[in-house]
C-alpha cells in the first residue's frame, strides 16, 4: 500500500480549491518568502524573483486541480518557483560554461559570530557574482536539497553534467571568496 503524504495545510488548499480568495492570500502568506528566495537565488535578481513569485503563485491557484497532495503543497509549490525561475534564465539565454576550478573547503574554526556573518555575506555576494548555470546548481543542490538525479531532471541535463558544473561551481565559487580574502583556514 502507498503511502499518502498528509499536508499540515490541507484545509487551506481545499478552500482554495473552492477559489476561496482568504485561503488564498493565507497560503500566499505562509510560503511567499520562502518561495521568493528560492526564486532570488536562482535568478539573482529581484525584480526577476518577485516576477516569479507572482508568476507562481498565480499558476498555483490557477492550477490548484493538479495538486494531487502526494508530497507537501509547499513542496509542489516550489518546483513551480524553480521552473518559472529556470524559465527567466532561459529568456536571458543563461549557459552552462566552464569556468576555474579551486576547491570549496569547510569551515570549521572557533571565528566569533561576527566573523562568521560577515564570511556568510561574502559567500552571498561571491554566488550573485557566479554565472547563472552555477548559481542554478549551487542552489539547487546546497539550499534547496535536490540530489543530482533530481537536478538532472529538473534542469534536463545529464546527472553526470549536474556533477560536474557542481564541482566547478564550488571551484569558482572558492576562487571568488579567495580573491576577496576569504580563505581556508
Amino acid at each position: 500500500m502507498e503511502a499518502v503524504y498528509i499536508d499540515k495545510h490541507a484545509d487551506l488548499v481545499s478552500e482554495c480549491r473552492r477559489g476561496n480568495r482568504k485561503a488564498q492570500f493565507e497560503i500566499y502568506k505562509l510560503y511567499s518568502r520562502a518561495m521568493y528566495n528560492v526564486a532570488l537565488r536562482i535568478v539573482n535578481a529581484e525584480a526577476d524573483a518577485e516576477d516569479v513569485l507572482q508568476e507562481a503563485f498565480l499558476d498555483a491557484f490557477i492550477k490548484i486541480e493538479a495538486f494531487r497532495g502526494e508530497t507537501s503543497f509547499g513542496l509542489w509549490l516550489k518546483q513551480i518557483v524553480i521552473h518559472k525561475s529556470l524559465n527567466v534564465l532561459r529568456k536571458r539565454k543563461a549557459e552552462f560554461i566552464g569556468l576555474d576550478e579551486v576547491d570549496v573547503a569547510a569551515e570549521d574554526d572557533e571565528a566569533g559570530l561576527e566573523e562568521q556573518e560577515l564570511k556568510v555575506h561574502e559567500i552571498k555576494e561571491a554566488m550573485t557574482r557566479l554565472a547563472d548555470g552555477y548559481r542554478v546548481i549551487l542552489s539547487l543542490y546546497l539550499f534547496e536539497g535536490y540530489d543530482h538525479q533530481e537536478i538532472a531532471y529538473i534542469l534536463k541535463i545529464s546527472e553526470n553534467t549536474s556533477r560536474t558544473q557542481y564541482m566547478r561551481a564550488k571551484l569558482r565559487l572558492t576562487a571568488l571568496l579567495g580573491k576577496k580574502g576569504v580563505k581556508d583556514e
